[in-house]
């Protein structure tokens, strides 16, 4: 009687030490790995981005690259309302390249 339960532990921990791992594998490649591909994606389109590009930035505010300014990394947009200044990182992928398509048509 007690070989059968040690053996029925044994089995369970074995279970265990196989599904944990499984876990942290699905985990990385379904949430953690697109989410790193795209801040990459992100972080190359603000470095890539040029003077009269229209862009979209994560507030919302649409407008036109007017000037860079290196030593702060921010960006001078044109907006109808004036030309305001802005992080770099501010600027949306996303948001930008449906602009631009819509803009476009």
């Amino acid at each position: 009687m007690n070989n059968l339960y040690l053996v029925a532990e044994t089995s369970s921990s074995m279970n265990n030490m196989i599904f944990f791992p499984l876990m942290f594998a699905v985990l990385y490649f379904f949430m953690i790995r697109p989410q790193i591909k795209k801040q990459k994606n992100e972080k190359k389109f603000q470095k890539e981005i040029t003077k009269g590009s229209k862009v979209v930035m994560t507030s919302g505010i649409h407008g036109k690259i007017v000037e860079f300014i290196e030593k702060d990394n921010t960006v001078i947009i044109e907006t109808t309302a004036g030309k305001m200044k802005f992080e770099r990182s501010s600027i949306s992928l996303e948001m930008s390249k449906k602009y631009t398509e819509e803009t476009s048509k």
